[in-house]
């Protein structure tokens, strides 16, 4: 069973999503809470597998209380739930080290879903936030410094829009094991650990 904190100042949604996790066999909330003013305290008592939070808090906001997180733990995974589809919003919660970016709107029929894409090796996305970093990474120039192959690039993009190391073999028509590989290549290539640092490293220096 999987351990989940959620931050949602709504409390009608915070209840709610606490009720539709609570019917999921594989799910245990562990806490929820309404701000993140004591997030680096929750975080490291209770040790949450995954962190739903949300953007628009009152005192600290979602972004920066990820950033505490991200500052003593890098393995918990956070999925950000959020009105804002907007790209400031969804760029700087990327580049502060969460792992996927949920509309609220979507939440009743794509949390559960994205939980498992998440724990699954993927970053979920709403659509239309991933449709909003393809687009970006459409407008700019490629970048050749870490000599990334074609096969690679196309990987790269697949994984910032949020795809599965299954969803991306399907869809390249290629084996797990060599999707893996050449993700391996692309960490060794970025100098980094992991998917997150992966896409946030080709969002910033557009590699892709």
């Amino acid at each position: 069973m999987h351990t989940i904190l959620i931050y949602e100042d709504n409390q009608n949604l915070r209840e709610s999503v606490c009720s539709l996790l609570y019917f999921a066999a594989e799910y245990e909330v562990i806490g929820a809470f309404a701000d993140c003013s004591a997030v680096e305290s929750q975080v490291a008592a209770l040790n949450p597998d995954v962190i739903l939070m949300d953007i628009d808090m009152p005192g600290m906001n979602g972004i920066e209380g990820v950033k505490k997180i991200r500052a003593f733990n890098s393995r918990v995974l956070i999925i950000m739930l959020t009105v804002f589809d907007d790209s400031e919003h969804v760029f700087q919660a990327i580049y502060s080290g969460a792992n996927g970016y949920l509309l609220k709107k979507h939440i009743s029929d794509k949390l559960k879903d994205s939980i498992k894409e998440m724990l699954d090796g993927g970053a979920p996305m709403s659509p239309v936030i991933a449709r909003m970093v393809i687009s970006s990474m459409h407008l700019q120039k490629p970048n050749d410094a870490y000599k990334l192959t074609l096969r690679e690039k196309d990987i790269l993009l697949s994984l910032s829009q949020g795809n599965s190391f299954k969803m991306i073999a399907a869809a390249l028509d290629i084996s797990l094991d060599t999707v893996r590989t050449h993700t391996k290549h692309i960490y060794d290539k970025l100098h980094v650990n992991s998917q997150i640092e992966a896409v946030s490293k080709a969002l910033n220096e557009k590699l892709v």
